[in-house]
């Protein structure tokens, strides 16, 4: 299969959206403040990159911007 463009850009805003909210509900949870965002920086990067593996895993099951590759050579 052969992704489009529409769907890397589909992706990446789905990402960013799932990463901004994961940073705030965080950050939130152990401050209690939006201010401390950065504080956690550590914390923040292994969580999303356990977010990042599933939101992948989830969008390998997801057709939208695939289409199969054209077979140019015929027997």
């Amino acid at each position: 299969m052969v992704e489009q463009r529409c769907r890397s850009i589909v992706k990446t805003l789905s990402w960013r959206i799932t990463g901004t909210i994961a940073t705030t509900l965080i950050s939130f949870l152990i401050t209690g403040s939006f201010a401390f965002a950065l504080s956690i920086g550590t914390f923040e990067f292994i969580a999303k990159m356990f977010l990042y593996y599933f939101h992948e895993r989830l969008w390998n099951r997801i057709n939208l911007g695939r289409t199969a590759p054209k077979n140019d050579y015929q027997i």
